[in-house]
């Protein structure tokens, strides 16, 4: 059974600080939150910086977690509000239907593959060297789309075989008397980046620097293939998912923001 989790982390207790500085670091404290190690289920998390004050960790596990380490280390242990949530995921999982409109939020590594990056990362370097020495075939190395265009862009191409597509937003009405039988009230896809980063970590002291970029999409989806996309709110979409990238969340539309296009 899937289990939906939101633990508040403090970004002011010293603990918090070297967490949310890594996410190598936060990937191992969440794995930490499972009973059954080593851990070889599909766990997929989120960090949402939503004030300077308090960071927010969405965490989906398939076995019900403990986050009380994260917590009592890292959160506000015994205050209002500090407590995790743990929710069953499955209703949510059961309440989509072909046609159906979500609002939605991912965060990911929008990135494809090539064989030769013109500008490869520390890592790429170290592993094509160790491949032209070894006389290895170089396998494909991930660089990221980097405008916000691309990135969108990404994001559109990948919705139907995550089994969801985005519709056209509609525009504000112009007032009535203004309006003409050939305005066009089609305002692009319903979705929009509303942050993007560059992580740069090391897994370990003297290992290779990790660098991601990532952007948050927001916006509303419609179902098209329901299954496919319980797999996709299940697995993720992406690369880099054991570094916070991936995670599909759904809420439910309010009637004004439903869309009947």
């Amino acid at each position: 059974m899937p289990y939906l989790s939101k633990i508040a982390l403090n970004p002011r207790r010293r603990a918090a600080v070297s967490l949310l500085s890594s996410p190598h670091r936060l990937h191992a404290a969440v794995l930490a939150g499972l009973a059954v190690q080593p851990v070889t289920e599909r766990v997929l998390w989120r960090l949402d910086n939503n004030t300077p004050h308090r960071a927010d960790l969405l965490i989906l596990t398939q076995s019900r977690p403990s986050w009380a380490h994260l917590v009592d280390d890292a959160g506000w242990p015994g205050a209002d509000d500090g407590a995790p949530l743990i929710a069953d995921y499955t209703p949510l999982l059961e309440r989509i239907t072909r046609g159906r409109e979500f609002g939605f939020r991912l965060t990911a590594n929008p990135a494809r593959s090539i064989t030769q990056p013109s500008r490869p990362s520390e890592q790429q370097a170290v592993r094509m060297k160790k491949a032209a020495e070894n006389g290895r075939k170089v396998r494909g190395s991930r660089v990221a789309h980097r405008t916000a265009a691309q990135q969108l862009q990404w994001l559109l191409d990948r919705s139907e075989r995550h089994g969801f597509t985005i519709p056209d937003a509609t525009a504000t009405p112009p007032a009535p008397g203004l309006q003409t039988e050939e305005q066009n009230l089609a305002a692009g896809p319903a979705a929009a980046i509303v942050s993007r980063d560059i992580l740069r970590f090391r897994k370990h002291p003297d290992g290779p620097r990790v660098t991601l970029s990532t952007a948050t999409f927001e916006g509303h989806l419609r179902v098209t293939d329901p299954d496919t996309l319980r797999t996709t709110l299940l697995t993720g979409i992406g690369p880099a998912k054991g570094y916070g990238q991936g995670l599909l969340t759904l809420a439910p539309l309010r009637p004004l923001e439903a869309h009947h296009g």
